[in-house]
């Protein structure tokens, strides 16, 4: 393919993935009511309104995340449509089985932050007014508070998924992944800072899990690598053996 032809491609998987987005946001935005009452059914506090639009804005963040949601799957399957003229017959059967663990552990990111982080970092800072203060929630902060909590982690627990995908191309090794440990330790504490409420235990409480997705990410590259090697090692023999005959 020459250059315009791959920009061409590009484009329309580009394309093809933002018309499923804005399907699935406007199919959110329809039901966007029954699944704003589903989360704040068990709120131990009301929340308030400072504005008519900012019931408009918190429904347009809650249909923006289910459509991402699910869009993550779309999105990855064009991306691999994209590539899979550069894959051999075996890597693009490999390579679409990462497809659906893509999307379960997007999921699995915002169910893991949802009931277990953000619960825990929302009684911590409540607790910090130790009834010195009065309480007050708006809808359009609280729910930017449950989105800053929540959505990095659905993409973050995707890179264990991303690296075996990219050590299975050969893109990268699980030995470099070792190289920038530092690097990629100092780039996830940046993240879980920024994600967080400006305390010590929230940062704590993100940053322990991110390099645990990390460390699990080097070896699960390491399995793929050595397998890989393994393969390529065979395929290296069976050629030699086939030109000596």
């Amino acid at each position: 393919m020459r250059l315009v032809q791959h920009f061409e491609e590009l484009r329309k998987r580009i394309i093809i993935t933002l018309v499923v987005f804005l399907l699935s946001l406007v199919l959110a935005f329809i039901y966007v009511q029954d699944i704003y009452h589903a989360l704040v059914k068990d709120l131990p506090f009301k929340l308030a309104l400072l504005g008519p639009s900012d019931i408009l804005l918190v429904y347009l963040m809650i249909a923006s995340v289910v459509a991402i949601a699910a869009t993550t799957p779309v999105a990855a399957y064009q991306t691999w449509l994209y590539v899979r003229p550069a894959l051999t017959l075996k890597e693009r059967k490999v390579t679409i089985a990462y497809i659906p663990a893509l999307f379960i552990l997007f999921l699995l990111g915002i169910s893991f932050s949802y009931f277990i982080l953000f619960p825990l970092v929302l009684n911590f800072l409540m607790s910090l007014s130790n009834e010195m203060f009065t309480t007050f929630f708006t809808t359009e902060k609280y729910f930017r508070f449950l989105l800053n909590m929540t959505l990095p982690f659905g993409f973050l627990f995707e890179l264990p998924v991303v690296i075996m995908f990219l050590t299975s191309l050969g893109i990268i090794n699980p030995y470099r992944l070792q190289k920038i440990r530092k690097y990629a330790y100092f780039i996830l504490i940046v993240v879980s800072i920024l994600i967080t409420p400006p305390d010590f235990l929230s940062d704590i409480l993100v940053i322990i899990p991110l390099l645990i997705l990390y460390e699990s990410s080097i070896s699960l590259s390491k399995f793929v690598f050595k397998r890989k090697r393994k393969e390529d090692s065979n395929k290296a023999i069976k050629g030699i053996n086939k030109t000596t005959r």
